[in-house]
């Protein structure tokens, strides 16, 4: 019955943007509290203290927040920039039954890449294909204009035919008035 730590391998999970930092909680203890540092220098930015399965989480940053289960005990790190690469180190405090023990469970080193500023290749081909289309379109619109506009003056040049009602008259001079 002596409090130990049944596997002080820590799990990372990267999934929809955020890392879950996962511990198991340690066995017989009915008070402790884990504690993830940033850093060589430990600055704690989340903890979690449970007492007697009532857990209180606390937190430093707006990233990080806890969470508690019967088994395991989970640091959720969200929206992370390239700032908040670095060292992560997970603290185990255990209270009781005494005697106090004091432990690192485990450090890992995260790395954020830096988000893409080029354009994706779904928004390229998105853009491909709407050029395309306006080109087609355009195209379309250019040979109705100018069918029209050939028609308008095939009808106008039509409107001078001999058989029409009107005729095209020639410029007459003046005629001369006679003088007696």
């Amino acid at each position: 019955d002596r409090p130990h730590v049944s596997d002080p391998q820590l799990v990372v999970d990267f999934s929809s943007g955020d890392f879950k930092l996962t511990f198991h909680n340690p066995k017989n203890v009915s008070e402790f509290s884990m504690i993830l540092f940033k850093g060589h220098e430990k600055q704690q930015i989340c903890a979690l203290h449970v007492n007697k399965g009532n857990a209180i989480p606390k937190s430093n940053v707006t990233y990080c927040h806890a969470e508690h289960s019967n088994s395991s005990t989970t640091f959720i790190l969200k929206s992370l920039e390239r700032k908040h690469e670095g060292i992560y180190t997970c603290c185990l405090e255990m209270f009781l039954p005494p005697p106090y023990i004091e432990c690192r469970l485990n450090e890992t080193y995260l790395y954020i890449p830096e988000k893409e500023k080029c354009i994706s290749p779904g928004l390229v081909s998105g853009i491909v294909i709407g050029l395309t289309a306006f080109a087609m379109i355009s195209c379309v619109c250019c040979v109705v204009v100018c069918c029209l506009r050939n028609k308008n003056q095939q009808c106008d040049s039509n409107s001078h035919e001999y058989n029409s009602e009107y005729m095209p008259m020639a410029a007459v001079n003046a005629a001369k008035k006679p003088r007696i």
